[in-house]
């Protein structure tokens, strides 16, 4: 081979080993990502009482709960994404639909990065791209 084919060479398998290592990364950092959306949805409980505070309760992004005020610290909970009006507020309630959208388009992209076996990978590293812009990443 000629050297500048030589120099060629070596430079294109350089690159794909680290396309190859970023696209990994990629799919790592995305899968944290996705299991810390997850947990934020599903947990109900976001800022809660210590021992310090006047009166026991805690609240997350749908469900809150509120101390009776007794020694015992009974709870009573109110809030559910299922009856939807049961959010105590318009800024919880924009809050918990744009968290499920970022979990359902995290776990679709998690979805899609299989597609790495079928498609070319710059339609996919495209398509990822595109769903995590959206996820307000």
């Amino acid at each position: 081979m000629l050297p500048s084919q030589e120099a060629s060479k070596i430079y294109h398998d350089n690159y794909m080993r680290n396309s190859r290592a970023i696209g990994v990364l990629w799919a790592i950092f995305t899968i944290c990502f996705a299991i810390v959306n997850v947990v934020v949805f599903i947990q109900p409980y976001w800022i809660g009482d210590s021992v310090n505070t006047p009166q026991a309760g805690y609240f997350g992004l749908f469900h809150h709960c509120v101390g009776t005020g007794s020694p015992n610290r009974e709870l009573t909970c109110v809030g559910s994404f299922a009856d939807f009006s049961s959010i105590p507020s318009g800024a919880f309630k924009a809050a918990s639909v744009f968290v499920l959208l970022s979990m359902v388009l995290t776990l679709s992209c998690i979805a899609c990065m299989l597609l790495f076996f079928f498609c070319n990978t710059s339609t996919v590293y495209k398509t990822c791209a595109w769903m995590q812009l959206l996820c307000g990443r």
